[in-house]
């Protein structure tokens, strides 16, 4: 159980051109959503297909990947860990959100 850790493996469509921010320190930071499907059928015999959003943030070198070669749509494979965090909305309320840290990026489909 000591080999277990906190990591993330999803294929999924970018569903979003990705923002890229450039630090003043240099570095560049990469935020975007990708879409991963599940489909099933219901006892009706219906095909279901359930839709999940998940938000990556990669940096540097993984960054430059993401503004060189990952537009809307494109099929991705990502592997990470998962962070989650808070802040103040404009209102002052308190939100949250659950991030995927990318470490590894494939480029899958066309």
């Amino acid at each position: 159980m000591s080999t277990l850790r906190n990591k993330v493996q999803l294929i999924g469509h970018v569903g979003n051109n990705p923002e890229i921010v450039n630090l003043e320190s240099g570095k560049k930071l990469a935020k975007f959503s990708i879409a991963t499907n599940e489909s099933y059928k219901n006892p009706k015999g219906e095909k279901i297909t359930d839709t999940q959003w998940h938000n990556i943030v990669a940096w540097g070198k993984t960054a430059e990947l993401v503004e060189n070669y990952v537009p809307k749509g494109k099929e991705v494979g990502i592997e990470g860990k998962l962070t989650s965090r808070s802040y103040e909305d404009k209102e002052g309320q308190k939100k949250y959100i659950t991030e995927v840290i990318c470490s590894e990026l494939l480029l899958l489909g066309k």
